[in-house]
């Protein structure tokens, strides 16, 4: 009994370790638009990537902004050999936190909350999603606390379908009233549900087998070549 309470001690604290990167890393590359971070356990220690629009800003003038983060990685948290690298996000406009963090970022600039939210719920269709839903929810517009939502195409709220296929990213703008939070959940670009089915017609079938012995045909060859 005591190993296993040990075993989920363990587990516990590698998480809550992991979160306190995260939170460490998403504060010190804000402005570069940090979208994601990934951390791997590897032979050779821990492997920390930090997903980011611009990575030019995580890694600094020679590298120095992010030789100062593998400094601070190694002596303020608890991982095994950190390795810290960068990588570019393709479509930032796909990314729900990037997301989040540009309509933190357009209130805090006195952008009007539905300006700044159906923009980018647009923004984000435009780039392929196939549904989106921002809200922003804090003192709006006067003293009483209130939630906005902004959605378009279609989206999933809860269940293992939105765990599956929802990207989900958070950020907060701190403004004279108080804060707003923002949220942004994005269904991903060609998503296929469960309940959608293809229904396909005899003749549909026999091309498909026609395809397939077409190109099986055409592999045999190379196979018995090498």
């Amino acid at each position: 009994m005591a190993g296993k309470r040990s075993t989920i001690r363990t587990i516990v604290n590698r998480n809550v370790e992991r979160h306190l990167v995260k939170e460490f890393l998403m504060a010190n590359t804000k402005r570069s638009g940090f979208g994601a971070l990934d951390i791997r356990r590897t032979p050779q220690g821990t492997e920390v990537t930090v997903h980011a629009e611009r990575p030019g800003m995580v890694i600094g003038r020679k590298g120095k902004i992010i030789n100062e983060l593998q400094k601070r990685l190694n002596e303020e948290f608890d991982l095994e050999n950190p390795r810290l690298k960068v990588e570019e996000i393709e479509k930032a406009t796909l990314n729900a936190q990037v997301m989040a963090e540009k309509i933190a970022s357009a209130l805090e600039r006195g952008w009007y909350y539905r300006r700044a939210g159906h923009s980018a719920a647009q923004n984000i269709m435009d780039a392929g999603a196939r549904g989106v839903i921002v809200t922003v929810a804090g003192k709006l517009t006067g003293s009483r606390n209130r939630t906005q939502k902004f959605i378009l195409g279609h989206v999933k709220y809860c269940g293992e379908t939105a765990l599956q296929h929802m990207d989900v990213g958070y950020s907060v703008a701190v403004k004279k009233l108080g804060t707003i939070g923002c949220t942004v959940a994005i269904m991903r670009p060609g998503t296929r549900l469960p309940h959608e089915i293809n229904i396909f017609s005899n003749e549909d079938l026999r091309i498909q087998a026609e395809q397939a012995e077409q190109a099986s045909a055409a592999a045999a060859p190379k196979e018995a070549a090498k």
